[in-house]
């Protein structure tokens, strides 16, 4: 027996009102946590890629493809463990402090154009390959130790997302770090866009960390706009007499 047409018109506009109400305001949500999770990994493991490039180079009987992509998921764990302090801080201070936090990002994107400075990352990498100890574990070690621009950008991010934002960011990062193995493997084949990005890889870094902790920044209020341009000038003249000192 055919349903009633206004009882069935009025499940039509309820859905649509749900649909077009609530959903959008969600994807919304969640597409800027997912962008800025993107966005927050790319900038912290551009130089990986150059590492992760002179690793794969460094293949050997002894040094294999296994030992790189365990190794880089160890360490990175162990990066992302150590940063989420940050999360459960954000439960206790108010929004505001937390946001404050975006200053830190900010400052190493300046320092690494006030200070910049060529990483020497390919004898590094030679002598690890040649080493004779835990490879794995080897690698581990130099995630974590190039780790400390992860955990200055991972802080402020957990503490400015609940815990549902958290587990999505989290979840999206082991994805790319795979899919990160995965592309710079295949770029050792290529290598015009290897050398391209052992050279100048690093350079668009310092921009995206200013660009993440001004989006941490603004985004909790902590400070103005005015406020955090006058920050960002102090830092870069702080950070300039430094060098000079």
């Amino acid at each position: 027996m055919p349903g009633n047409p206004s009882t069935a018109l009025a499940h039509f506009l309820l859905f649509t009102f749900y649909f077009f109400g609530h959903i959008p305001k969600y994807m919304s949500e969640l597409i800027t946590t997912i962008s800025t999770a993107i966005a927050a990994f790319s900038a912290t493991n551009i130089d990986d890629i150059v590492i992760l490039l002179l690793f794969f180079a460094q293949i050997n009987p002894n040094f294999r493809p296994r030992h790189i992509i365990f190794g880089q998921y160890l360490g990175f764990t162990i990066l992302i463990f150590l940063s989420l302090p940050g999360f459960f801080g954000g439960l206790i201070l108010p929004p505001n402090w937390i946001g404050l936090l975006g200053l830190l990002p900010l400052s190493i994107g300046i320092n690494s154009l006030v200070n910049w400075q060529e990483k020497q990352a390919e004898e590094v990498v030679t002598a690890i390959a040649e080493s004779k100890d835990s490879n794995l574990a080897i690698v581990a070690s130099l995630t974590v130790a190039n780790g400390s621009d992860n955990i200055s950008v991972y802080v402020p991010l957990f503490a400015n997302n609940n815990l549902e934002n958290l587990l999505i960011i989290i979840a999206l990062f082991f994805l790319l770090l795979g899919v990160w193995c995965y592309a710079t493997y295949q770029l050792t084949h290529q290598k015009i866009i290897a050398n391209f990005l052992i050279h100048y890889g690093n350079n668009i870094v310092p921009f995206v960390l200013m660009g993440l902790g001004a989006f941490i920044v603004l985004k909790s209020q902590a400070l103005s706009l005015i406020k955090l341009g006058a920050s960002c000038l102090c830092l870069t003249i702080l950070l300039k007499n430094h060098e000079n000192a």
